[in-house]
């Protein structure tokens, strides 16, 4: 048996449609995966077991299955109704053409229209009712039919071929089959084989006119094939089963009467294209005799001296017949076998007999014919017919050796080829070996060993193809090294020899060294006294020494003496002796490389060797291209150390100086063809024979495929180029002198690119010069190389088809088909790379214009290639080519619908037969769904060709759609239907894919399909099955797909979710969001997830890692969008939504918690941004859950101790997750100890972002690159680490709120002390202003320091840290700027968010910041202020007087901060008046202006509503009002822009009705805003004024004041003149409290007033602290406002206190 499976050309689906699934069909995908040893097979074991059970009969009838027309079939045929009457019409003419059954006939019609059939229904009817047409079509089913009767006994064969392998998946079953069939199945196929040989040639007369010369002549091939496969099938029988002599004689007469092929019945009909079937029929006769005689048997009986056990001892019938053979080559074998066979039985009656035919044999040149018939059987591994082949000839070869003397067998050279090509089977040399050496082909080893070195080629020759795996390696390498003889010839007696008076024995006086080699070189010295046996010859003198010696020590000293004869005319002679020594290094070590070592010596003298005879006059070819297969051999496993020697000897192209870029490389200039090269051009092209360029070329390949490195690599790229330049493009030009040598040339071009495209680039150092990689990229796209792989693309199905037809063999893969079919797969897997790896570019190339052009009539490449889905022989070809497909769709603007033209609906529907076929090969059904997965986006017009949707009106004008007949979602709906799942048909993989290609449907939004499938029945259901089953371990052998295919079916989900409205969702898809909820799976995967998550982290290296990962990334999808549909999603339960949220942070954490793996970070990643959203979407939930400031703690440490730039996200998102943690839980979710830790933590990080940030500011202006910023800041924000969820500004947030909860400030002490952290960020916080970059990062800062400066201890660090240095001066930059005044004061005071990152924002946190410092240092930071406010005094003045004129919110906020400082520094009167009096002089009288025109606005509402211009401010500011109200609610919504405010407001009046509020009272709530930023206004500037004035009874009782030191502030006057042209008085005093009072409702008033006259004056209303309108969340604990009192309300209380007096 042969060691591996064979190969089948071709498959028939007859049974497919009409009986049940083919035999064949089934049987075939399980040999393909059997080869490639792909799990999925146990799939198919019941499917075939089934199969074979109900099929066994009609493989027993074999070709007998097709009967011959007849009247009764062709009435049922007419009386059948389901058969249409054009298929009847055409069925009876394929009766005629073929002589077959009416009904059988219409059956192969039906399978060819629905398997092989290149149109669609509506061609069909054309081609029926045209002549021409149809008979075309007459001619394609006739050629089915033919296929399909070759195809039934291929089964028959892959049955015998595998029955009793002990290593196929499916030999019980195959066994269980042969055991049925054993009986009868000679007899009927002897007796079909007898039929075809009788049968007479059709002609016009008997089988209508189509039976041309031509079909004739096609017949009589088909007849030939089909004699040569029933002869295969009987002779594969009797390798198992024995022949009983009967047979053995009456297959003898009948090979006898047919002339073993030669004497057909219709032989006048044999042309020269039929004499291979013509010679297969006569090997396979000659064979089946011989294994008929049963050599093994016969040997064994003679060994054991019972030969009479032997059926042949007595046959004279036979014998007569045989008497008669001698005449044609193929009697040769049998011959043989019967003269073995009669001398073994009854070597006394027959000697004469046996003389007679021994010599007859021998003329028939017995030993030249088997070693003809064995090799034109195939030398594949894998053909099982070939080795059993073999093994009957080893046996008959065997015998004969040990039966009769060499001498008579005839030449030694043809009976030593036959021995080599025996032993090609794969376990025959290890049978040898085990066998004695004085038996057998053991003889014939040790007749050469006799002659050795005297004749080195047939020793050589034998051990070389003894050789098949290490063990025998082993064992012919100790036979080489321990050699005992040495065999020598002389003409004449040497002087330094004794010898005997007979000459028989002769005895050596003196040393001699063997070789004529120079003194220190390597040499065998034969020493005194060796005897060695003399016998004369025609040659003279033959001794044979003995000597023991080493082999591979006498090769040495060969291939030495080569290289000394190099130049002289006996190189030649040597040349034939060196050459079996490089084929047998070359067996050797390519079979055991550990020997390599020991030949050493050997193989380092190639390089030399080959340098020289590449050079002389006339090269021998034969032997450099052994050298060049043993360094091939070599690169394999030490590249860098061959190449290092090779490229010394100047056989390969080289460059005479260094490239430095690509247009160097592609002109050529300055390269070196090289020896090769001359070789190539002078020699092989002349010639035509390549056998140093194959060689050429495997060498290179094995080279690049070695990784060497990146100077190695590029010393590659003059032999690369040559074979892009100079090889591929012309290649197909060439002459050639043998067949199929021009497809093997570009295979081995095609395999080399395509090693070079799959390099791996880790490794590679970046260099100026162009990779290899780059060079072939290149090529491919822009020069002609491009086009001659275009052309080996466009070779096409048909072509293939024709070369696969006119091969003999029924196997084997090394047929020219199988090589056509190699060329091509490559070529589609270069450019598939080439377009994958290409750099992107503007610009089409040439390669992607010829792909992409269209042609007429379907001529172009992306016809061709999806036309390839025809093709059934090699299943990985139509894959390769939908493939590259795929990648055409997605890179190329281009409509491959366009392309594909009228055959695009034929196309269609072979893509969708051959994707719902059970029996299809799996990978191709998921290529295609891959492919239409990228049409759905890329593929408009072939997508909906594809869905294939028919449309309908319905009454009320909308469109209905359904799915057509020819539609791809009926076979995607069939593959997700859950009773089809876990069948063999409906693989995990399959499935995933499916998935996927509805995930695409969904994401692309294809309503028209969506529709049809949303409303189908149990499409959710079955959609959703995969969620409701148990998922697969990762250690599990379960496809690590399934994955993936839970995966898609959340995506799904989540899409349908997002886009459908809940009341429009469908019921089923409710249902089963409620199953999910009610059956505890939202558990259930969290729990997996989690599951995962760990799983990774304890093996980072699981093959299903990135399943894993988007497994992980759609739940994580689910869950986000079920924060925000937490009712349709059914996950409204508070403890089901803390488990989650529990299982998400154990799993972040568990990744996190692995720093130095990088799968488990950016899982942590992913899961860190689930955990961000849902702290703060489940706020409310969370908030009794265990702490949760721990666990996140641990992540932030061992996120730092990762050090990668790669997890700054994940950093930044971990510190929103402590910020969100805080707000939620505060200290109290965890121990007050981990405060310390985690505050150095982030200070650690806020110094080093801050560090970082400082440079990269400076490196950016040195560049000139920064924009130039408004104080507006509509410019897109900075690069780097400055954003607003970066983490130096997260970091310092957080720092903020640890700040906050450290009340004491005593751990903040503690870190300052520890790390220069403040001088740090006041250094780049001084850069940022100054340069006006970095405003998120500037804004953070001045956050944190108003947060320290609450704290005396924290204030004083600040202030001692140099935050005046850093703030006061490069304040300037913020609002000073290259612009005039007005459009200054424009940017300055323009309608924008108060809460949105500005520059003016920025202003006013520094003033704030001033405020907040001076307010807690007191005397310490009154310098500082007096020297801030002297440096912005313009700015104050500014600000305090824009107030009358500009209302909006950024402008009055600007005010308010800039009073609430001048509040805190009024205190300090004195010392201003010393240090600035007269700005204390402005400030004053700009103060009382701002407290009559605040007053102003306050008393006239309409006049403040003109001012506003409520129309522009309601268009521009609505978000602003929606924020203060929806804070006001406790809510939240991200501020959009301008032109989807209408949106927004109707959006949100939908979602809360409390907030559809229509337009006046928008109007109303704007003007209530702006009223309350005055109140505080109006109420900060009284508090300050009265620094400024005495007690007015400390005036009237205090007789020594000194008024003069106060200046007036007021004027005389109680009217109340609001005007600004008139100066401040009393009245606009008393005007204030009535505005006050008159804000307030009737009953307020009264409990105002009635609380003030009980509660006194405060004594110090400086320090009430005035709520803001939009308040931050507060802190748990925190005591909140009554509910329903409006803050404008408490605005005007807390201003009656202030005007108390």
């Amino acid at each position: 048996m042969g060691s591996g499976p064979v190969t089948v050309e071709a498959r028939s689906p007859l049974f497919v449609k009409y009986i049940t699934p083919h035999v064949f069909i089934v049987l075939m995908p399980s040999v393909r995966i059997y080869q490639r040893k792909c799990t999925v097979c146990v799939f198919f074991q019941a499917q075939i077991e089934a199969e074979l059970e109900r099929h066994w009969e009609r493989l027993l009838q074999g070709l007998s299955y097709y009967k011959s027309p007849s009247s009764a079939s062709a009435d049922k045929l007419k009386a059948d109704k389901d058969v249409a009457a054009p298929l009847k019409e055409f069925g009876l003419r394929i009766s005629k053409l073929l002589a077959l059954d009416e009904k059988q006939s219409v059956q192969i019609l039906q399978c060819y229209l629905q398997e092989d059939y290149r149109g669609t229904r509506d061609t069909l009817k054309t081609v029926f009712q045209d002549e021409r047409q149809s008979q075309a079509l007459l001619l394609k089913v006739a050629d089915y039919y033919y296929d399909e009767r070759v195809c039934l006994l291929r089964c028959v064969l892959l049955l015998l071929t595998y029955f009793q392998d002990e290593r196929h998946p499916y030999r019980a079953e195959y066994a269980n089959c042969v055991g049925k069939l054993e009986k009868d199945l000679v007899s009927h196929y002897l007796q079909q084989f007898e039929d075809l040989i009788s049968a007479e040639a059709p002609t016009w007369e008997t089988h209508g006119n189509m039976m041309t010369d031509r079909q004739v002549s096609r017949w009589f091939a088909q007849c030939l094939r089909e004699q040569a496969l029933l002869l295969e099938v009987l002779f594969l029988y009797y390798a198992y089963f024995e022949m009983p002599c009967p047979e053995l004689i009456r297959f003898t007469r009948l090979f006898k009467d047919l002339g073993f092929g030669l004497r057909q019945t219709n032989r006048h009909l044999v042309d020269k294209s039929m004499d291979p079937l013509v010679d297969r029929i006569g090997y396979f006769c000659s064979l089946i005799l011989v294994e008929g005689m049963d050599i093994d048997f016969l040997h064994k009986c003679a060994l054991e001296d019972r030969t009479n056990e032997h059926q042949f001892s007595s046959s004279p019938e036979i014998c007569k017949m045989l008497m008669s053979f001698g005449d044609i080559s193929h009697h040769g074998p049998v011959l043989l076998g019967w003269v073995l066979l009669r001398h073994t039985l009854s070597p006394d009656e027959s000697s004469s007999t046996v003389t007679r035919l021994g010599h007859t044999t021998l003329q028939l040149n017995v030993f030249q014919y088997l070693t003809q018939s064995l090799q034109a059987l195939g030398s594949s591994g894998n053909n099982c017919t070939a080795s059993t082949a073999r093994m009957c000839i080893y046996g008959l070869l065997s015998f004969v050796i040990t039966s009769f003397e060499e001498h008579t067998l005839g030449s030694q050279e043809h009976l030593i080829n036959a021995v080599c090509e025996v032993l090609a089977a794969p376990s025959l040399p290890e049978l040898f070996w085990e066998s004695k050496p004085s038996m057998g082909l053991g003889m014939i080893v040790q007749s050469t060993v006799d002659v050795f070195p005297h004749k080195t080629r047939p020793l050589l020759q034998l051990l070389t193809a003894l050789l098949s795996d290490k063990p025998t390696a082993k064992k012919v390498y100790m036979f080489l090294d321990k050699m005992c003889s040495f065999t020598e010839v002389y003409k004449h007696k040497p002087n330094d020899v004794i010898s005997r008076d007979d000459e028989t024995l002769w005895r050596r006086q003196a040393p001699k060294l063997l070789y004529p080699l120079g003194s220190g070189q390597t040499n065998l010295r034969m020493p005194v006294g060796v005897l060695g046996q003399v016998c004369v010859s025609d040659e003279g003198f033959v001794v044979r020494w003995e000597y023991s010696f080493s082999c591979w020590s006498l090769f040495t000293c060969e291939l030495e003496m080569l290289l000394h004869v190099v130049s002289t005319a006996d190189v030649l002679v040597h040349c034939e002796r060196v050459k079996p020594i490089l084929d047998l290094v070359h067996k050797v070590v390519s079979t055991d490389w550990s020997v390599s070592d020991c030949l050493l010596p050997l193989t380092s003298r190639i390089y030399m060797l080959l340098q020289r005879l590449t050079s002389v006059i006339n090269p021998p070819m034969d032997l450099i291209t052994s050298c060049v297969n043993c360094l091939t051999v070599l690169a394999a496993r030490q590249p860098g150390k061959v190449w290092s020697s090779l490229h010394h000897t100047g056989f390969l192209p080289f460059t005479s100086s260094p490239l430095t870029n690509m247009a160097e490389c592609i002109s050529a200039d300055g390269m070196r063809a090289g020896n090769y090269g001359n070789l190539l051009v002078l020699i092989e092209q002349p010639r035509g024979d390549y056998s140093v360029t194959v060689a050429f070329l495997r060498l290179v390949t094995t080279l690049v495929k070695g990784q060497l490195g990146s100077t190695q690599s590029r010393g590659l790229v003059p032999c690369v180029l040559l074979v892009l330049k100079e090889m591929l493009p012309t290649y197909h030009k060439w002459r050639y002198n043998t067949y199929g040598v021009r497809e093997r040339i570009g295979c081995l071009i095609l395999e080399l690119v395509h090693a070079i495209l799959n390099l791996s680039p880790e490794g590679e150092v970046q260099v100026s010069a162009p990779s290899l990689q780059a060079l072939c990229i290149y090529s491919l796209t822009n020069t002609e190389a491009g086009q001659a792989v275009i052309n080996i693309m466009t070779v096409g199905v048909d072509t293939i088809d024709m070369v696969l037809a006119a091969q003999p063999s029924s196997g084997g893969s090394e047929g020219p088909g199988q090589v056509l079919i190699q060329t091509v797969k490559l070529a589609f897997s270069v450019t598939n790379n080439v377009l994958r790896l290409k750099p992107p570019s503007d610009c089409m190339s040439p390669l992607e214009q010829a792909l992409t052009q269209h042609g007429g009539h379907g001529n172009n490449l992306i016809a061709v290639l999806a036309k390839y889905i025809y093709h059934k022989h090699d299943p990985a070809l139509p894959r390769l080519a939908i493939q590259l497909l795929k990648r055409l769709a997605s890179v190329a603007p281009m409509s491959v619908y366009a392309c594909l033209g009228s055959d695009a609906a034929a196309i269609r529907d072979a893509f969708l037969t051959r994707l719902q076929s059970r029996t299809e090969d799996m990978r191709i059904k998921v290529m295609i769904l891959e492919f239409l997965t990228v049409a759905v986006e890329t593929q408009p017009g072939l997508i909906e060709l594809f869905l294939n949707l028919e449309v309908k009106d319905t009454g009320d004008g909308s469109k209905e759609f359904s799915l057509g007949e020819w539609s791809c979602l009926a076979v995607v709906l069939e593959l997700l239907d859950c009773r089809q799942q876990g069948q063999y048909w409906c693989p995990p993989l399959l499935q995933r894919s499916a998935l996927a290609f509805l995930h695409a449907l969904w994401t692309d939004r294809r309503d028209s399909a969506l529709s049809v499938l949303r409303t189908r029945e149990k499409f959710w259901e079955n959609l959703t099955t995969p969620l409701f089953g148990t998922l697969p371990s990762t250690s599990d052998t379960t496809e690590p797909c399934v994955l993936e295919s839970c995966a898609f079916v959340m995506k799904i989900i989540g899409l349908e979710v997002y886009y459908v409205q809940s009341s429009s969702l469908e019921q089923s898809l409710k249902s089963a969001l409620q199953r999910l909820s009610s059956g505890r799976r939202y558990e259930y995967w969290s729990e997996c997830v989690c599951s995962l998550v760990c799983g990774v982290c304890e093996d980072d290296g699981l093959r299903s890692l990135s399943e894993i990962q988007m497994l992980i990334s759609a739940w994580r999808t689910l869950l986000i969008l079920s924060t925000s549909h937490s009712a349709v999603m059914q996950l409204t339960e508070d403890s089901v939504r803390r488990r989650l949220f529990t299982d998400v942070l154990e799993s972040t954490k568990a990744a996190l918690l692995v720093p130095q793996s990088l799968p488990c970070l950016n899982l942590g990643s992913m899961m860190t941004t689930l955990l961000l959203i849902l702290l703060k979407q489940w706020k409310s939930e969370l908030v009794s859950s265990p702490p949760l400031l721990p666990s996140l703690s641990l992540m932030l440490e061992s996120v730092q101790q990762a050090g990668r730039r790669t997890m700054e996200r994940t950093k930044a998102k971990l510190f929103s997750c402590l910020l969100a943690a805080l707000h939620i839980q505060g200290l109290n979710g965890g121990d007050i100890s981990q405060l310390p830790q985690l505050l150095l933590s982030v200070c650690e990080t806020i110094q080093d972002e801050a560090l970082a940030l400082i440079e990269s500011t400076r490196h950016m202006n040195q560049r000139g690159e920064v924009p130039d910023d408004s104080m507006e800041t509509d410019t897109p924000r900075n690069i780097q680490t400055d954003q607003r969820d970066g983490v130096c500004v997260l970091a310092l947030h957080l720092c903020k709120e640890l700040c906050l909860v450290d009340e004491d400030g005593e751990q903040w002490l503690l870190v300052v002390r520890k790390l220069p952290v403040l001088p740090s960020i006041l250094s780049a916080l001084e850069q940022s202003l100054r340069f006006r970059q970095n405003l998120y990062f500037t804004e953070a800062t001045l956050h944190l320091l108003l947060t320290l400066a609450r704290t005396p201890q924290g204030a004083a660090a600040v202030a001692g840290a140099g935050v005046l240095q850093s703030i006061c001066l490069p304040l300037l930059s913020v609002y000073e700027g290259p612009a005039n005044g007005t459009s200054q004061v424009h940017m300055a005071f323009s309608r924008r968010a108060q809460d949105a990152p500005c520059w003016p924002g920025v202003y006013r946190l520094c003033m704030c910041l001033m405020e907040s410092l001076l307010k807690t240092l007191r005397y310490s930071f009154i310098n500082e202020a007096l020297d801030f406010i002297g440096v912005h005094q313009e700015r104050i003045l500014h600000c305090l007087n824009a107030v009358r004129t500009v209302q909006s919110l950024a402008c009055l906020d600007e005010a308010d901060h800039t009073v609430g400082f001048l509040l805190q520094l009024s205190a300090f009167s004195k010392e201003w008046q010393f240090h600035l009096p007269q700005l204390l002089r402005d400030i004053q009288v700009n103060l009382c202006f701002l407290c009559q025109a605040c007053t102003y606005l306050l008393h006239s509402k309409k006049m403040l509503q003109h001012y506003l211009q409520v129309r522009a401010y309601i268009y521009t500011n609505t978000h602003l009002v929606f924020d203060y109200l929806q804070a006001k609610n406790g809510e939240a919504l991200t501020p959009g822009p301008a032109p989807q405010l209408h949106q927004r407001a109707a959006q949100s009046a939908s979602k809360t009705p409390s907030l559809a509020v229509d337009r006046e009272e928008v109007e109303s709530k704007a003007v209530q805003t702006v009223q309350c930023s005055l109140l505080k206004i109006l109420s900060k500037t009284l508090n300050a004024l009265q620094h400024f004035t005495p007690d007015c009874c400390q005036i009237l009782l205090d007789q020594c004041m000194d008024l003069a030191e106060y200046k007036n502030l007021f004027v005389l006057s109680f009217s109340p003149a609001l005007d600004s042209d008139s100066a401040p008085s009393f009245g606009t005093l008393l005007a204030s409290i009535n505005v006050a009072l008159s804000m307030l409702g009737e009953s307020t008033l009264l409990s105002s007033l009635l609380r003030f006259f009980r509660r006194g004056s405060p004594s110090s209303p400086a320090s009430i602290l005035l709520p803001s309108p939009q308040t931050k969340p507060l802190p748990p604990g925190s005591k909140v406002l009554p509910e329903g009192q409006e803050p404008l309300v408490q605005l005007v209380q807390a201003f009656l206190r202030h005007v108390q007096r």
